[in-house]
């Protein structure tokens, strides 16, 4: 065997490992692109605020579902118990494989941004910084619960 080979087989082997990566880039960036009509709803949305002196005793489910992607779709069910929110569970959205809320960026989950509601009696929160479209999607399915309690 020649020593010509050695290189052809070198320079074999990169290519193919750059048509790999190649491949690798352009199917996350179409990954990406596809998902941006989605990620722009969610970031037009408005969190209405709601009056937490209005909400009535019970259980009531609230969910965001998306138009144009499925990928942020939330669905919580909120406890109100003398007139105050006592407990949130996350359904469907920010959960990990156990299905406990999933920690986002900076060891939080939702039930932070929950409890933030919570404290404040207000949906007007900072959202987790690095997680914000998951935040208010989470926190409009919130506002669809409450305004149940609220009778509207």
């Amino acid at each position: 065997m020649s020593n010509d080979t050695k290189p052809k087989r070198k320079i074999k082997m990169w290519v193919v490992l750059l048509i790999i990566f190649g491949v690798l880039i352009v199917g996350a960036a179409g990954g990406f692109l596809a998902d941006a009509p989605g990620r722009h709803e969610i970031q037009e949305l408005v969190i209405q605020d709601v009056d937490f002196k209005k909400l009535r005793d019970g259980t009531y489910e609230g969910a965001y579902t998306g138009t144009k992607s499925h990928s942020r779709d939330t669905q919580v069910e909120v406890t109100i118990s003398g007139g105050g929110i006592t407990a949130v569970k996350i359904l469907k959205g920010a959960l990990d494989k156990t299905g406990k809320p999933a920690e986002l960026t900076g060891g939080l989950s939702i039930e932070d941004l929950f409890g933030n509601v919570i404290e404040a009696k207000t949906l007007q929160v900072d959202t987790i910084s690095g997680a914000t479209l998951t935040s208010k999607a989470h926190l409009k399915a919130l506002e669809n619960a409450l305004k149940q309690a609220q009778g509207k």
